[in-house]
């Protein structure tokens, strides 16, 4: 079963899967607030790894590249829930409220929260809007929104500021940070926003430090990365792929034969 969401604004999603296993990417664009219902979840940023159970209560930071396995029990449905703290809420809220980040947010990127009353409530209250047979109304949508951020302002005082920082990522260390995150299936243009560059200057702060385009360097580490996999490690092929970074198997297949003169099959 796949995601159901709340289509009258996309920003709580539910998301339900029976049986089996989903293993996958993302890139987190928002501030997400989630809480699982039922299964458990892997999820890995840079070189941490989360787990997470029925009951956990977290808090996922924006712009943030994950990878995630959710499992449901056995027999049952792994079901989520998330509601998104889009950008264009908060800056009301911040208006209004004046609430404004003082310091920079030193904190992880993904919180496993307390919880407590007042989250459990919360979660409780959103079963009706996620079972209704009609259209809600958007203001109400928003009300559960804006809910939820004084909720967690509430619970926990230190997300004031995250929550309320809109300044854009901050330029990084180019090396670093692609050579923790190539694997992951985003665009060029966004490697270069998060690592808080113009697309131009991205591609020309890449060509000094690594005498390539990115394209061809991303290529090139996703093969190495495949051909071990499946030489030393014995993987599959059609598990390989993805894991390394490519979207389908056959642009895989064909980059990989063009690379190394055989097809995955046959290392």
């Amino acid at each position: 079963m796949a995601d159901k969401q709340d289509i009258r604004s996309q920003r709580i999603l539910y998301s339900c899967y029976a049986h089996v296993s989903r293993e996958g990417e993302q890139f987190i664009p928002e501030h997400v607030f989630g809480y699982i219902l039922s299964g458990n979840q892997v999820m890995y940023v840079g070189d941490k790894t989360y787990h997470f159970k029925a009951g956990d209560f977290r808090f996922f930071k924006k712009n943030q590249l994950c990878k995630f396995i959710k499992q449901p029990p056995p027999g049952g449905e792994f079901i989520s829930l998330s509601t998104r703290l889009d950008r264009e809420t908060l800056w009301a809220m911040s208006e209004e409220l004046n609430l404004h980040a003082d310091a920079p947010y030193t904190g992880d990127g993904i919180l496993l929260l307390e919880p407590n009353d007042l989250l459990k409530n919360y979660v409780a209250s959103l079963k009706p809007y996620l079972n209704a047979t009609s259209d809600i109304d958007k203001a109400l949508t928003e009300l559960k929104i804006k809910e939820v951020i004084m909720l967690l302002l509430q619970t926990n005082p230190e997300l004031k500021n995250v929550l309320f920082d809109f300044a854009e990522p901050g330029k990084i260390d180019l090396e670093a940070y692609m050579n923790e995150n190539y694997k992951y299936n985003v665009s060029i243009s966004r490697f270069a926003y998060l690592t808080g560059r113009s697309l131009a200057t991205f591609k020309r702060d890449f060509e000094r430090i690594f005498h390539t385009s990115p394209n061809r360097w991303l290529q090139q580490k996703r093969l190495t990365d495949a051909h071990f996999l499946i030489k030393e490690k014995g993987w599959r092929s059609s598990d390989v792929y993805m894991e390394v970074g490519f979207k389908d198997f056959s642009h895989f297949s064909f980059a990989f034969k063009k690379a190394y003169g055989v097809s995955p099959s046959q290392v």
